[in-house]
């Protein structure tokens, strides 16, 4: 049936109507993309707890999904929305009254020009600077608009996924042309994954943060707890870092005859805040999958590019997700045809790719894929 040639037309041509139709409907909804990511992430993060409320404690379902949904908004968005009014209070200030921080400016630039005879901030380039400012705020209430209308949809989709709580998974373990063992695998390693993208970067702009708060209070920083914040928010800048904001600080303080203050600011950014980003992914890949550090440099490229703000976690997410499929495809369709059970099989993915995909921490039998036991007992 397989082999006959009006079959195969018909396969094909059914299937190009799906692509056809997949793509119309993509292309339709693109604006909700990142409401479809944001519940996705959210609903892995809280099964867990859905799970043990739902069949442990017998709660309805209702119920327990509108009070993780509560939980997610305190812990994950108010902090977001917080952080993001203190921003826009502080720019908004500015450039409804931009004359102190002209006249700041203009001082920190007489002291630099007669210490070291260098003009840093000209009237041209200040002009330059209130107009990014009143650019940075118009964007700024634009983009709150658009991250309201999206957190309405994601939470929406994420009501009737913990309503629909496992069929999801069970209609991906139906409709992919793979063994069920196989799916099992990549959907675990998704999990952690996501885990590990989703609770690492905030983690680490959380003590970063905290560290900065420490160091702006010793050495007597105006308004440490807004430059501790800022110091966190800027821990997800690609490359530099917290360096942003810790390395500016410590060169006014310089400036203005603050030596020793700008020496400790200095120091301990390198030594410590520099130093908790590494210690941090070290203790989350103890517990979760070890995320390559250009996965995330390259994902939170990527996704402030095409998300914005929320692309901070979904840029990371996708390209790990990526080189997930890639590892499925692998061991799917390039492994041997040998008898697995003899022969010793290749390893997972080829070893330039071993990195990125972090470390496994399950070790299989010489000789068995991973899963091929439930494959066996089949």
């Amino acid at each position: 049936m397989e082999n006959n040639p009006t079959m195969k037309v018909n396969r094909y041509f059914l299937l190009a109507i799906i692509l056809i139709f997949g793509a119309f409907l993509f292309a339709s909804l693109i604006q909700f993309f990142s409401a479809f990511l944001g519940a996705v992430i959210i609903y892995v993060l809280s099964k867990p707890a859905l799970e043990k409320l739902i069949k442990g404690r017998h709660w309805r379902k209702p119920v327990a999904s509108l009070l993780l949904i509560l939980i997610s908004f305190f812990i994950i968005l108010l902090p977001i929305g917080l952080l993001t009014t203190l921003l826009y209070n502080k720019v908004s200030g500015v450039v409804e009254n931009p004359q102190p921080l002209l006249d700041a400016f203009k001082r920190f630039d007489n002291s630099i020009q007669s210490r070291f005879h260098v003009s840093l901030f000209t009237d041209q380039r200040l002009e330059k600077m209130q107009a990014s400012a009143t650019g940075i705020l118009t964007a700024a209430v634009g983009q709150g608009i658009n991250m309201f209308s999206m957190i309405l949809m994601m939470y929406f989709l994420l009501y009737f996924m913990m309503q629909n709580i496992n069929r999801m998974e069970a209609a991906i373990i139906f409709y992919l042309p793979f063994p069920r063992s196989k799916i099992e695998l990549f959907g675990k390693e998704l999990v952690s994954q996501t885990f590990s993208n989703s609770v690492g970067i905030p983690l680490i702009c959380v003590v970063q943060g905290f560290l900065g708060y420490f160091c702006y209070i010793i050495t007597g920083v105006p308004e440490p707890g807004f430059w501790g914040v800022v110091t966190g928010a800027a821990s997800i800048i690609p490359i530099v870092g917290a360096a942003a904001i810790w390395f500016p600080i410590g060169v006014y303080l310089l400036a203005t005859g603050h030596n020793w203050q700008c020496a400790f600011v200095v120091a301990y950014g390198v030594l410590v805040i520099g130093i908790s980003d590494n210690v941090v992914r070290f203790l989350l890949a103890r517990w979760m999958a070890d995320v390559h550090p250009i996965i995330t440099v390259l994902g939170v490229i990527m996704g402030l590019k095409y998300f914005g703000i929320t692309g901070l976690i979904f840029g990371p997410l996708l390209i790990s997700w990526f080189l997930l499929l890639l590892r499925i495809y692998y061991t799917e369709f390039q492994q041997p045809l040998t008898n697995r059970r003899t022969v010793k099989a290749r390893q997972l993915m080829p070893s330039y790719f071993q990195p990125f995909l972090g470390k496994t921490k399950k070790k299989t039998k010489p000789g068995k894929l991973p899963g091929q036991d439930a494959v066996d007992r089949r």
